[in-house]
């Protein structure tokens, strides 16, 4: 293990998103966040006290600065993050439409988290890490993310570093056809797969039945497939069978970044030996802490927070 080595390095890339209260084409105010689907996981793990690194490019302007100044004010290691003079960092815009409906809007094309290449990601790799993460949303951006990401999951392989996968299929930016082609090979190299239920006929050559897409990746070599089913919680295939856990009942206020957050719940309890069983339990914990309160991560707990949504009623004031 080297000096700079982490639990977890994340690859990916991370936006500023402007989050309006009513709809944009009425204007108003907009409130300024950090967001991404890696750089969530990075933020959950480091709140959970793991050594989290987030690994990417962002503009060398006060964007880019933004992005940076978040993540290292949670903790997280940016050391081998890029700054591009010649990209914008990609923009978010999220407008809360009705009490139950959110809608979001990306300007991203061109951005500095699109340049993603090879050359970006050799350096955080060869200073290892327990774990790497990574979705399906870097290699839809660019030809070069996708080299990137592809690059990674090999050398991690080679390495003998454990690769998570999150599918996280974004339809605005390919294909299913193209996602499949690219994901499923990906698939063979992760040790853990992370899928909703319409998302595994993209990881898999076995149509979308969920026991043949976990039979299928179980053979080639996935020692944990994760199914996210929401309100009704997750279910995991192992090569012991299968294993699922409810949701934590909580009131939902913002669903954006519960993915994310059950998934940092899964690999904290990894990288803590939890058994099976308690790594779902704090996986669907996080989602729940993550839907119950506003923003991708804001909302996500320290580790002596973590009983706060599973062991107090509802309404409880701790005083």
């Amino acid at each position: 293990m080297t000096e700079r080595q982490r639990d977890l390095l994340t690859v990916g890339e991370a936006l500023v998103s402007l989050r309006s209260s009513g709809p944009l084409a009425a204007g108003g105010p907009l409130s300024m966040h950090l967001a991404g689907a890696e750089s969530n996981v990075a933020i959950g793990l480091a709140r959970l006290g793991h050594r989290a690194a987030w690994a990417g490019r962002v503009s060398d302007d006060e964007l880019g600065e933004f992005v940076l100044r978040q993540l290292r004010a949670e903790g997280v290691d940016t050391t081998d993050v890029r700054r591009d003079p010649q990209r914008p960092t990609g923009l978010m815009f999220l407008e809360r439409r009705t009490a139950d409906v959110s809608r979001v809007r990306y300007h991203r094309a061109g951005s500095a988290g699109a340049a993603l290449d090879v050359d970006d990601l050799r350096a955080p790799l060869a200073a290892g890490a327990r774990l790497l993460h990574l979705s399906g949303i870097t290699p839809a951006l660019s030809a070069s993310a996708r080299d990137a990401v592809t690059w990674a999951v090999r050398a991690a392989a080679e390495s003998g570093i454990p690769v998570s996968l999150d599918v996280n299929y974004r339809a605005g930016l390919w294909s299913r056809a193209d996602a499949r082609a690219t994901l499923t090979p990906l698939a063979g190299y992760a040790s853990v797969v992370v899928a909703s239920t319409d998302e595994l006929d993209l990881v898999a050559g076995a149509g979308a039945d969920e026991r043949a897409v976990a039979t299928d990746l179980l053979r080639r070599g996935v020692s944990t497939v994760l199914v996210k089913l929401g309100a009704d919680g997750a279910r995991a295939w192992t090569a012991d069978g299968v294993e699922q856990v409810p949701a934590v009942p909580v009131t939902a206020v913002d669903t954006v970044g519960a993915g994310d957050a059950f998934t940092a719940g899964y690999l904290s309890g990894h990288l803590d030996g939890l058994d099976l069983t308690d790594r779902l339990r704090r996986a669907v914990a996080l989602g729940a802490f993550a839907v119950a309160g506003h923003g991708d991560w804001e909302g996500l707990p320290r580790r002596d927070e973590l009983s706060l949504i599973t062991g107090s009623a509802a309404g409880t004031t701790l005083r």
